[in-house]
Parts: structure tokens; sequence; C-alpha cells
């Protein structure tokens, strides 16, 4: 069945479909169409969002949260259909998938439950009969612009904290992925929230994303995805004297060193690597391994990497879906190539796909200068390195203009209380892959990868969606 996808302005579903998304595990079935937005049209979103902005503000923080728990609600009697349109139009595993929408349904409840919380602060004062509080005050008109690579649990991340703080948002998903975003869209409005405080316009970003990046009534923009894009939208928002979120590129290194079991450590890596097609900004991508570990180590990533066949991502024992794309299939296949060509050695996989399903690639015999070491490519492909000792691990780890994840494999607790401390990186993982991450705690990078300002997720994550106001109260007798 193919899914008809529309803008969502002021309560209504409008425009005319002129996109195709084809299923990436076969490359033929049509699983969705859907709108490209104007500038007009993400005006119209923009004018919708203003005009209902004070009123979803002045309602009672616990109304919005009971919105939010019931959207929750409604998400999950779908559960199972939505986690198989995920699967049909990103790729990912079913398994993946049902996890997926499985988080977007915890944020809602999570978010949900901060209506009942307290907002603002009491302090004391140093002037007779006097109270000092603080509110906190939404924004008005946020702008959110959300990535393929988990195309419901991410709008959901972003979502929940800007309505729960009393904002009215725009979304604009990523092109690959309307179906997703739209069925979070559809349980909201189902749940009561009132007309105009979401809306939803697809497109192109250089359109649609653009239009809502440069409009001076939208206060403030949360962005996920490339560094390149980021940063072209922090200059502008910034100059227009907005608020910006940047959420981008993760290079992300593990270290295993002589104390660690391989065959466990094979597994964390592989999971890290290759989980979700390497398609996460916390995807493992490079490996750095100590002398005494490194033989055995390698053999067992192998034999783990063999495991992550690519297939169909509904099909039964499926562990990895396809690539996203024949753009990022090229990167891959570009990737691998390249670093052949200078030298690389291939231990498992290679450069010879199959439609868009991708052989998960492990690299050696490279230099730490190596494209495949330094940029980013999104995809199934790890580079391991040999390095003498924790110190040299930890300055190749740190060897990067990306600062998002990293990890170490080790029973040694010094080792790991150093590595923590040592790593210039938003996310530390010990004896875990770099990917997945906890709900309920602050989620960023540091370098190329943020703007390292406000975090996403946890109960820090509304911050970002707020201003506050301190209030001086004089009860003079």
């Amino acid at each position: 069945m193919v899914t008809l996808v529309q803008h969502l302005i002021d309560g209504a579903w409008r425009g005319q479909e002129d996109r195709a998304r084809r299923n990436p595990a076969n490359q033929t079935e049509v699983v969705n169409t859907s709108p490209s937005a104007d500038a007009g049209t993400v005006h119209d979103a923009i004018s919708a969002a203003e005009q209902a902005a004070s009123g979803w503000a002045s309602t009672p923080a616990p109304a919005r949260g009971a919105i939010l728990l019931d959207a929750a609600e409604l998400l999950r009697t779908k559960h199972s259909e939505i986690a198989r349109d995920l699967v049909r139009e990103e790729g990912k595993t079913l398994a993946e998938a049902t996890g997926e929408v499985r988080r977007a349904i915890d944020v809602l409840r999570y978010f949900g439950a901060r209506g009942w919380h307290q907002d603002g602060s009491v302090f004391p004062s140093a002037s007779a009969d006097t109270t000092v509080l603080t509110r906190q005050e939404p924004l008005g008109v946020v702008g959110l612009i959300t990535p393929w690579n988990f195309p419901i649990a991410i709008p959901a991340w972003k979502l929940a904290p800007a309505l729960i703080a009393g904002n009215a948002v725009v979304l604009k998903p990523a092109e690959f992925t309307p179906a997703s975003a739209d069925h979070l869209a559809r349980a909201l409005l189902a749940a009561g929230l009132p007309d105009g405080v979401l809306n939803v316009v697809h497109g192109a970003g250089e359109v649609a994303g653009k239009t809502l990046v440069e409009d001076d009534r939208v206060a403030a923009v949360s962005f996920t995805g490339s560094t390149d894009v980021g940063m072209r939208i922090q200059r502008t928002v910034t100059e227009r004297r907005g608020r910006v979120q940047l959420e981008m590129g993760g290079k992300n290194a593990y270290l295993v060193l002589d104390d660690a079991a391989p065959e466990a450590a094979a597994r964390v890596v592989a999971a890290g690597a290759f989980g979700l097609t390497g398609q996460a900004c916390t995807a493992t991508s490079r490996v750095y391994c100590t002398p005494g570990v490194r033989a055995e180590f390698s053999a067992a990533l192998a034999t783990e990497a063999k495991r992550y066949q690519p297939g169909d991502g509904l099909a039964t024992g499926t562990a990895m879906g396809p690539v996203i794309s024949e753009q990022q299939l090229a990167t891959d296949v570009g990737a691998v190539r390249t670093a052949i060509d200078n030298g690389a050695t291939v231990v498992t996989g290679g450069a010879d796909p199959d439609g868009l399903r991708f052989e998960p690639t492990v690299l050696t015999d490279m230099a730490q200068d190596a494209d495949v070491v330094r940029q980013e490519v999104f995809g199934p492909v790890l580079a391991v390195l040999p390095v003498a000792d924790l110190d040299e691990g930890l300055a190749r780890v740190n060897d990067s203009p990306y600062g998002l994840a990293a990890g170490i494999c080790t029973r040694d607790l010094a080792a790991a209380h150093h590595f923590a401390a040592a790593t210039h990186v938003g996310v530390v993982k010990v004896n875990r892959p770099t990917t997945g991450l906890d709900l309920n705690v602050p989620f960023g990078g540091v370098k190329d990868s943020s703007t390292n300002t406000f975090r996403e997720q946890g109960p820090t994550a509304t911050e970002f969606y707020s201003w506050s106001k301190t209030v001086y109260f004089g009860h003079d007798r």
C-alpha cells in the first residue's frame, strides 16, 4: 500500500504529491508519496504557528503534558504498523525500527510527565518583604529540521521538549522519510493538540529548510544533520539573533586495550559499527588496538562483521538493512575504494554492493591521516589501526575535528576513568557500543559535532526552548 503524506498547516492536510519514496531493500516498491513545499507553503506554516503560539503558551503545562501522554498511547496502539512503515521507507531492520518507535513513545511519556514538574525557582531576597522567583517562558515559534536515520525518534525528542515548554513548531523532516514524521504528527493531532501548534512541511532542504531558517519569526532552530549544513544554519540564524542548536557529524573512535576480552570487545565494536547499517552519528568508525590483543581482536571482529549480512529489514533473521540511497552508497563505496587505492588491506567486506546492500567492511594498514580515518562515511565501514598503549590511543582518539562519541574496552577501572576524563567528546562508553542512548540523560557533542551549547534529551532539554525571567514580588503589610 502506498501512503500519501501531506503538509500539516494550521490543522489541515494539504499539498499535491510530487515525490515518491521507494523501499531501499528492493528499490522498486513505492512506499509513500509526498509534496515539496515552496517558500509560500513554509511561510504559511510559520504564520499558523505564530497565530497559535500565544494560546498554547497560556495553556497550563499539565494540560500540555496530557496531550503528549495521550499521543504516546496512540502511537503505542499502532506500534507494529509504524515500525513496519519505518523499515519500508528507511531500510533498517524490524528490530531496530521497533526499538525506535518505542523510543518515540517513551520520549513523549517522559516530557508529558514533565508538565507536572515545578517551573522556575524561588530565591531569597536581600530586601525585606520581597520574594524573588524565576519563570521559564516559551520562545514562540521554533523550527525543527530532522534527519532520515532516526525518522521518528529524533522528531520526537525535539518536538516533545519544544511543546511542553509552550512553543509552537514548524517541523521539516528529511525527504527520504516523510511517513515516520507523519505518524508522529497525526498522533499529536488526534490527542488534541490545537490547530497551528504543530505544522509539518516536506521537501528539499534547499527550499523548505532554507526558508524556515531565514524567517525572522522563527525564534530558534534545532537541527540534526551534516556539519557543513549545520554551520550554514548557524551563521544564518545567529546573524538575525535567533537561537540555534546543532547536532552534526561524528568520526567516533573505540580503544581496545590488552586486558579486554577479544570476543566481547569485537561484539561491542561490531554492534556500534554495523548496527543501524552504520548510519548513525554515534556509530563507531575507527578502532585503535594495543599489541597484546590485536591479533585475537581482529580475528573476532572479522567473524562478527560477517554476522551483519545486509538484507530486507522485514525478513526474518536480517541483521543489517540496506543503505538509505544511491548517494549514500556512492559515499560508502568511494571511501573503501579510495582506501584500497592508497594501500589499505580489506579484512572483510569490500566495495561490491548488491543494489543498496553493502557488506560490513573492515579495513586495516592505513595511516592516521587517511581519508577513511579522518572523514565521516556514515556507513558500515570500519578502520582498525594499531597503537602502543593507552596514552597513544587517547591521543589518536582525540585527533579528530569531531567530538561526539568514543568508547573503550578494558577491565582496568583506572584506565576507564582516565579515558572518560581525557577524551574530547560529548558521550563516552565503557565496554558498551558507541550507539544507543538513554532518553533521560543529556546528549550532544563538542568540536565540529555540535554547537556545544544546549543539550538534547534529559531534564535540561527544555532549556533550549525557553528563556528565564526573574520576578521580584514586594509584599509590604
